[in-house]
């Protein structure tokens, strides 16, 4: 369903509001004053500001669970699903690729490091509840991918490679000048993301020592015996 003209104004203003001042600091009055709508089109189309801020990412999150579902399926038919890098590159072309008619990829990806570093555990459970089958389904093909790995290690290594992710992309401007002025380079978003690969990639097959296990956590499964050691 296509949205109104109102909701799509009342999504972009949000949107960048949002990134530009965090959840809390952003009442609906200043997003109904940049959309140029009364504060009942909010409460109509949308019934409260948590609601908002989901469809916020929703409408982000969507078309590219959908995307990477469909990219993990032709990586499944040619089975490579346990290929580490195969996985990752799947991973990035669909976040590079994200469909989107909105703004660009930096703002999103400042949104969703506001979603983890501001209390709105609203929305953590609303992705976990409408995008945990494809995080499901990319975390058992790097199970795969990874099976020397204990699996809170592989939780840690995961979320330690996507916030480094998230952070280049949403200071990419940052990032684009100091790059420029210091070493005189024009970097693309491609060109980042090329950068960044051999950091995720080695960030997930660093050996594992007895330091990275904490007590509970050196039983390891064997891929091909199923036994634990």
């Amino acid at each position: 369903m296509v949205p109104s003209d109102t909701v799509t104004r009342i999504l972009d203003a949000a949107e960048v509001l949002f990134a530009e001042h965090g959840f809390s600091e952003t009442s609906l009055r200043r997003i109904t004053g940049r959309a140029e709508v009364n504060l009942a089109a909010v409460n109509y189309h949308f019934g409260s500001k948590q609601a908002l801020i989901q469809a916020v990412f929703c409408r982000y999150l969507d078309p590219f669970s959908a995307d990477l579902h469909c990219r993990l399926d032709r990586l499944e038919a040619e089975e490579a699903g346990s290929d580490l890098e195969r996985l990752l590159d799947t991973l990035f072309a669909s976040v590079l690729e994200m469909p989107s008619n909105n703004h660009d990829l930096k703002t999103f990806m400042k949104l969703l490091g506001l979603a983890y570093s501001q209390a709105q555990r609203h929305l953590r459970d609303e992705l976990r509840s409408r995008y945990g089958t494809i995080f499901s389904r990319f975390l058992k093909l790097l199970r795969q991918a990874t099976p020397e790995l204990a699996d809170d290690e592989r939780f840690w290594r995961l979320h330690f490679m996507l916030g480094s992710v998230i952070f280049t992309l949403s200071g990419l401007n940052t990032l684009r000048d100091i790059a420029e002025h210091d070493y005189h380079q024009r970097i693309t978003i491609r060109e980042l993301s090329r950068r960044l690969k051999p950091v995720a990639l080695h960030a997930l097959r660093a050996p594992v020592t007895d330091a990275d296990c904490s007590p509970g956590s050196h039983v390891i499964s064997h891929p091909r015996t199923g036994t634990h050691s």
